[in-house]
């Protein structure tokens, strides 16, 4: 038993912690993670007080650096098939000259703009004419 089983709720104050498990989900940058976390949650809200894990936290950061790397390949395939240099996709983005050569090799991460932005331009290349 965690020293929260059986004691009142931190959160709504109505309830009373009790020891289990449950299922959830934590979303990073638009990708889904499903765990079960271990903890003692309330029996009238639903909230609780989580077990810190150390292999489910690894698990969530190779979660989160598989997305890095899927999202950056993404990002190479694009900018290939536009048939355009680091250099042109970067200035293209907004960004610096080295901007997209840090996405590439994953030293950086791209904000959403700049994501969905070659997410269109992949679906609808002919309008790069637009912003060129």
């Amino acid at each position: 038993m965690s020293k929260w089983n059986g004691k009142s709720c931190p959160v709504c104050g109505a309830g009373t912690l009790h020891d289990g498990k449950k299922a959830m989900d934590q979303y990073y940058r638009g990708h889904c993670y499903s765990s079960e976390i271990t903890g003692a949650f309330c029996d009238h809200c639903g909230d609780g007080v989580v077990d810190f894990d150390p292999a489910e936290e690894e698990r969530w950061l190779a979660f989160c650096r598989q997305v890095d790397a899927q999202e950056a390949a993404e990002l190479v395939r694009i900018r290939k098939k536009l048939k355009l240099s680091q250099a042109k996709a970067a200035r293209l983005a907004g960004g610096g000259k080295n901007a997209f050569s840090r996405y590439e090799r994953g030293q950086a991460k791209p904000v959403a703009a700049v994501t969905n932005l070659f997410k269109l331009l992949d679906k609808h290349p002919e309008l790069i004419k637009e912003l060129q």
